[in-house]
């Protein structure tokens, strides 16, 4: 009777690890593996998913220790990064799951309403301290950045900074409602938030990336179209070893239900 009773538990505790996961990273994809996940355990009620932020860099960290068994990024996992899983033993997977359109953002009170790519790196490098050099109020420019563990931090330093640095001093947020709370608040704040995270307190600006010939919004539509020059991948990255756990939940999020899901959150499908 001890024996069958060792076993039941031994079992139980085999289909609790097989149920049970973890995601963490990506304050962009939050929203996406939080909804997904609760829909998911509705559907699959022995399953349990446990959803946390942090950033990308904090959700491949968490990967490389073992303490979580999706990461969720809004950028490319680093070279070094995949070396350091691969020196012990990880193999690591990649699954796009849905693209984002980074939106520009400004105080709903700013009269500006485009910027070229040029300008926002002289705004972000802090070289343009004022909105009166881009035709706006003579009112100091006040730059809202994320935290360095951030692959939006990292995505819009590469891409729209082209590796330049960000100025000295600038404001770094936790967290994309963060932002969206102080450019709401600050009259000549700017900064960039995922696209999920929009809403009316504050303003996204169109952007250019062709020196000002053509300008573009970020809306699902213009990402789609391909006319907005912002848009990235977001990411599930997991070990290969745990694929038997983790597979039906990515399946689930990539199927036509999760796209759904993924549309209604604001974010591109990847089909």
């Amino acid at each position: 009777m001890k024996r069958f009773i060792l076993f039941s538990l031994a079992i139980c505790g085999i289909l609790f690890s097989v149920n049970s996961q973890k995601i963490k990273g990506s304050e962009t994809v939050l929203p996406i593996s939080e909804k997904t996940a609760q829909i998911f355990m509705n559907h699959k009620k022995s399953a349990t998913i446990t959803v946390t932020g942090g950033g990308s860099g904090v959700g491949i960290s968490a990967l490389l220790e073992g303490t979580t068994d999706i990461a969720q990024a809004s950028r490319k996992i680093k070279f070094s990064e995949r070396q350091k899983l691969q020196n012990t033993g990880q193999n690591v997977e990649e699954v796009i799951i849905a693209y984002d359109a980074l939106a520009i953002i400004v105080n709903p009170g700013n009269n500006v309403n485009k910027l070229t790519r040029e300008q926002l790196e002289g705004i972000f490098t802090g070289k343009i301290k004022n909105w009166n050099e881009l035709g706006g109020a003579n009112i100091k420019i006040i730059p809202y950045s994320r935290e360095t563990s951030s692959g939006t931090y990292e995505f819009f330093r590469e891409y729209v900074l082209e590796n330049k640095n960000f100025m000295s001093g600038i404001m770094s947020m936790p967290a994309n409602g963060s932002i969206i709370q102080s450019v709401s608040q600050t009259k000549g704040a700017i900064a960039y938030v995922g696209l999920a995270y929009l809403n009316k307190s504050v303003k996204p600006i169109a952007v250019s990336f062709d020196n000002g010939k053509s300008y573009s919004k970020p809306t699902v539509e213009n990402a789609k179209n391909k006319s907005y020059p912002v848009v990235r991948p977001l990411y599930f990255y997991y070990n290969t070893a745990s694929e038997a756990i983790v597979k039906p939940y990515i399946d689930f999020v990539l199927s036509p239900d999760g796209q759904k899901i993924i549309e209604e959150v604001g974010y591109v499908t990847v089909k």
